[in-house]
């Protein structure tokens, strides 16, 4: 696998006394409420760098992500319409957008029990790291924010200092980032059978089968029924029922068109 395929960004010094063990943290649907590309897209929209047509896109895309989960066909979608708009914007003002798009954005959409997993796992001295098709300047700030070990991201193409609308290898996603963790395993010295792995996506059963315990959060019907097959623990964070759930995911859609709108009557007074 080329050393550059994968962005391998450290947050802080790993701690040793479990030097052979660490967790691995899918970050959409499972760390945070919804997808943390959609609030990416949202900050350049309020900064000018998108149009209102761009921005929409966004948030149906964000809204059917919500709906029914994640599929592959949402991740390259998402993910083709990003590094299309960033084309040309320079890497330095994205990195800067991350920590804004955290403090205001993400944040408060971080599921408290994901959360707490994180760091029951660093209390216990093992390495934390997120895997994720976010792009690397995101997950590297969200692995920052909230202290974590570090991170493995999607890694977009930078020339001159500018975004070329590309990505370096493939997408962090699926049987990518079981391929990832392990390369990773093997530069840290990582024993995967007593590592950790948690995901909401039955894409991610490729990462999940390659830890020791596999560990389904917030699943989609198809990882919900792996995880029952194969006796993984499922924790679900969302609240209420199925019911309660969809008017949660329908408020969050018709917040984030409104939030749009308001926007663009206030950039064209």
């Amino acid at each position: 696998m080329p050393a550059q395929k994968y962005a391998y960004a450290s947050a802080r010094p790993a701690p040793q006394a479990r030097p052979t063990e660490a967790a691995f943290f899918d970050v959409d649907n499972t760390l945070m409420r919804g997808a943390s590309l959609f609030h990416v897209g949202r900050k350049m929209y309020q900064r000018k760098v998108f149009t209102l047509r761009d921005a929409a896109g966004f948030a149906w895309k964000q809204f059917t992500f919500l709906l029914r989960g994640e599929t592959l066909e949402d991740v390259h979608s998402i993910q083709s319409s990003a590094l299309a708009l960033a084309a040309g914007i320079r890497a330095e003002d994205v990195a800067t957008v991350g920590y804004e798009v955290y403090d205001e954005m993400i944040e408060s959409r971080i599921w408290p029990g994901t959360k707490a997993l994180a760091e029951q796992h660093l209390r216990v001295g093992r390495r934390v790291w997120l895997v994720t098709a976010t792009p690397i300047e995101i997950a590297s700030v969200i692995s920052e924010r909230l202290g974590l070990t570090g991170a493995l991201g999607t890694v977009a193409e930078i020339e001159n200092g500018e975004y070329t609308g590309r990505i370096v290898g493939h997408i962090l996603h699926g049987k990518a980032k079981a391929e990832a963790v392990a390369e990773l395993a093997e530069r840290e010295s990582l024993d995967l059978k007593r590592c950790w792995a948690y995901s909401d996506s039955h894409n991610d059963i490729p990462l999940l089968s390659l830890v020791g315990h596999p560990v389904a959060i917030n699943p989609d019907a198809r990882l919900r029924h792996h995880a029952n097959t194969h006796n993984w623990p499922i924790y679900d964070f969302r609240s209420g029922r199925r019911a309660a759930t969809l008017g949660l995911k329908l408020a969050t859609v018709g917040g984030a068109v409104y939030g749009l709108w308001r926007s663009y009557t206030r950039f064209r007074r």
